[in-house]
């Protein structure tokens, strides 16, 4: 064992920080957090002074364990977790569980995993920052609070197993104050013109009228009067313009950036950093300031004048404007400069790039514009057509993005427009006028949320992605596709002297991969935004974020805080458990034209629902759960008596019945003891027998065996996650290697076997984290050993279906019991 013994956080850092130290060290994993707050009660103890509770984690003791194990033997011990927060409280945790004070121990922080940044990182130790360990604790002990006290409200009030918490409630509440926005949004018509005029030498351009029209007479009177009407230039601009290089990443434009360029979700743009991270690929990935280093900056300049030369460099530093941003921290960038691309896989190379880029442009010369303006006149009316182009005259920053295009900053350039001069006369080829309608605000994205949060001060880089995830998991909201509807526009065209008007079409309100709010998400945050008005308000949210700030700066105690914040709290949980009322979200839809009773749509216990009279009826009322498609906010009468048709009989098939229903995964045909689900799109009400029937032989055939394996059939589908091949309830995705419409023996063999190797590999990996191990026994049996035990498997024994607990379990049946003294 050598004499240092260095913590980190994760495996893969490890492995990269190995790399870098000698045989005097050895680096090992506390695989994230080894303590927290205890899963079942609340962990914290209010009355001295706020005191959590910590306990090891139950997955973790065996780390734990074995890290004892290990700083024991160590002569000096380097506690090297993350530099935030969270990696604060990691060390301060294993300093005080691994009982470190006894050992020589020392913090080293660092922001990139390179040789030169470990070295010096060991070169310069420091003591573990309480305060910043105090601002994790606050921060882990008040949401603890909130939830904890809150969610039994839900689950009394509205239905068991909601959750309520301090930064996932407001990021709720914001895109349900949204979606209403959007609901009540009323589209203003306005008609818009558009020309196309020709030079005299016979150049064309395109131009826009400055002024919109409210109604179609107005707009029809407007072009009439342009039938006869000459056009000429009136006035020619042209001015230089500069654009400018965004700054360096933050996480959270990182997360926005890659969203857009890459329609990566914000969780796997922080996964995929997080590994190119702990590669030595990139700095810290969760940071909220745009400062580079100074060395930083030298070394872009070099890479640029090297790439591009001399004339595109332009060294610059950049200021944050949240004032809460931590400025000694630097902004995500590569730790090479002369590594432009570079990743494990096709995504870490992508997010590499994207970050390479970004950081090399923010250190480039502005880009040179001339933008153009020419204002076209005409002696029928006092209306004004304009048209803008804009040329590159040195393309400064714009010359990384040339060839790939994946910044905001490299959008395609403005036409470039011809040369007139004023009193110029212009020809008409076409004027084109168009119905315009006013568009709601958008709906938040990943992305967009997240900017939206920190625009609020609402959370911190370490926060985004978990908040995300959290909310999307509870299903207050859910990523979703909107398809829209139809509205009719009027057009009228003046072409050639004749005018023509035509009604078209389009498509609004369609949306794709949107943040969209659930009914038990809108019906939960109107509780909360009515009951608990301190905690989902946004400025409160943001002063908390600043109070956290503050006991991470040592200007404030964190029990002093958690003190102030608890008592008015605390009262208020009370009343709203003794004074509110059920919420239920219920809206009446009208009256059963069968039993004359009233119909409502209302969250039920178990989820969105229809009831058909009331309790107190001397009838039971009757009840019907929405499909996920439709919710309680908008169904109409007829589709909710529509669900209490079903279970639907649709008829007979080869003798049986067919029907149709919905159950936890969407609307499905039963037949005999097969579940076919309906595609989507399809009305499940509208569904025939024939459709039906079309569906299950499609199932049918889908589901036959198309190969046999060691005496057990082989089939396939597709799922979620594309084509697979399914075989001893085993599912094995089929790659793009294989053609999966003509899967062969040989293929099917070798998918199989792979799998089978890929999960024995899998199960070893886990055992050996518990000491055990597995060797091969004679006539093709198996060992199963830990420590002086062993164990011999029958022949027919599959270790990989073996769970760990059975294996547990058997080691300890052979273990001899304990004599009694």
């Amino acid at each position: 064992m050598p004499k240092n013994l260095v913590i980190v956080e994760s495996p893969a850092k490890a492995k990269t920080i190995q790399k870098y130290l000698g045989d005097d060290f050895a680096v090992e994993s506390s695989f994230g957090h080894i303590v927290d707050l205890p899963k079942k009660g609340m962990g914290i103890d209010i009355d001295n002074n706020f005191k959590p509770i910590y306990e090891v984690s139950p997955d973790k003791e065996e780390v734990v364990k074995k890290l004892k194990s290990l700083t024991k033997k160590a002569e000096v011990v380097w506690l090297a977790s993350d530099e935030d927060r969270e990696g604060e409280a990691i060390s301060w945790h294993l300093y005080n569980v691994l009982d470190l004070k006894k050992k020589e121990t020392h913090r080293i922080v660092f922001n990139e995993i390179t040789k030169k940044a470990i070295q010096n990182a060991v070169e310069n130790p420091r003591k573990i920052d309480e305060n910043l360990v105090d601002a994790q604790q606050a921060r882990r002990v008040l949401d603890r609070l909130v939830g904890f006290e809150v969610s039994p409200i839900l689950w009394k009030k509205i239905k068991p197993g909601l959750s309520a918490g301090r930064v996932q409630s407001v990021a709720v509440r914001l895109i349900v104050e949204r979606e209403k926005e959007i609901r009540s949004f009323k589209p203003e018509a306005s008609f818009k013109f558009t020309a196309q005029f020709g030079t005299v030498e016979n150049k064309q351009f395109k131009a826009i009228l400055t002024e919109e029209f409210k109604t179609y007479e107005e707009a029809k009177s407007f072009i009439e009067s342009c039938k006869a009407a000459n056009f000429k230039v009136k006035d020619l601009q042209k001015k230089p313009a500069k654009r400018s290089p965004s700054a360096p990443f933050t996480t959270s434009t990182l997360q926005q950036e890659a969203s857009l360029k890459l329609g990566y979700p914000v969780s796997r743009t922080m996964r995929v950093a997080q590994q190119l991270y702990e590669s030595g690929l990139i700095t810290y990935m969760r940071t909220d300031s745009v400062n580079l280093s100074q060395e930083a900056i030298s070394a872009a300049e070099s890479a640029i004048k090297k790439e591009f030369g001399e004339k595109y460099s332009s060294p610059r530093n950049y200021t944050n404007k949240n004032k809460s941003a931590q400025e000694a921290h630097e902004a995500i960038r590569p730790t090479n400069f002369a590594i432009s691309s570079a990743g494990g896989d096709d995504s870490q190379r992508r997010l590499y790039e994207l970050i390479w880029k970004r950081t090399i442009a923010s250190q480039m010369t502005n880009a040179d514009l001339e933008r153009t303006i020419i204002d076209i006149e005409n002696d029928r009316n006092a209306k004004m057509f304009q048209a803008k182009g804009e040329v590159i005259v040195f393309d400064g920053f714009l010359k990384v993005y040339q060839d790939t295009n994946t910044d905001e900053d490299a959008e395609d350039d403005k036409s470039l427009l011809p040369a007139v001069k004023v009193g110029e006369n212009l020809s008409v080829e076409e004027i084109f006028g168009t119905q315009k309608f006013t568009k709601a605000p958008p709906r938040f994205t990943e992305a967009s949320l997240v900017k939206k949060l920190e625009e609020l001060g609402i959370g911190r880089p370490s926060t985004y992605a978990p908040t995300i995830s959290t909310i999307l998991n509870r299903e207050y909201v859910i990523v979703g596709n909107l398809e829209g509807d139809v509205r009719k526009l009027q057009t009228i065209r003046l072409k050639k002297g004749a005018i023509t008007e035509k009604v078209e079409s389009e498509t609004y309100g369609a949306d794709r991969r949107k943040l969209i709010p659930t009914d038990i998400g809108i019906v939960v945050n109107d509780f909360l935004v009515d009951y608990f008005k301190s905690i989902l308000d946004y400025d409160f949210t943001a002063k908390v974020e600043e109070s956290f700030d503050a006991i991470a700066e040592g200007k404030e105690e964190w029990t002093d805080m958690m003190s102030s914040f608890y008592g008015k709290f605390h009262d208020n949980v009370q009343n709203v458990e003794d004074t509110a009322e059920r919420a239920t979200g219920e809206r009446e839809l009208g009256i059963d034209p069968k039993s004359g009773k009233t119909v409502v749509a209302r969250i039920g216990r178990f989820g969105p629902m229809i009831q058909i009279g009331h309790a107190d009826d001397e009838e039971k009322p009757q009840f019907a759960s929405l499909l996920s498609t439709q919710s309680i906010h908008n169904i109409t009468l007829e589709e909710a008596l529509k669900l209490f048709e079903l279970p639907k009989n649709l008829g007979e098939y080869k003798n049986e019945i067919v029907e149709v229903n919905v159950g936890r995964f969407g609307p499905y045909v039963k037949y005999k003891d097969m579940f076919v689900s309906i595609p989507k799109g399809e009305d499940l009400m509208e569904v025939s027998l024939e459709r039906a029937v079309e569906l299950i032989d499609e199932k049918l055939k889908a589901d036959a065996p198309i190969a046999m394996y060691d005496g057990k059939e082989v089939t396939k589908g597709k799922g979620r996650f594309g084509p697979f091949i399914k075989w001893d309830n085993m599912f094995i995705n089929v790659s793009k290697k294989y053609d999966f419409d003509h899967l062969t023996d040989e293929d099917i063999e070798q998918l199989i076997e792979d799998k089978l190797k890929k999960e024995s590999e899998k199960v070893v990996q886990n055992w050996e984290k518990e000491g055990i191990r597995i060797e091969k026994a004679r006539w093709g049996r198996h060992n199963i050993i830990k420590g002086k035990t062993k164990i011999e498997l029958m022949k027919d024994v599959d270790v990989t279906k073996l769970t760990l607990e059975e294996v547990q379990k058997m080691i300890e049946s052979q273990k001899p019991a304990k004599k009694k003294k």
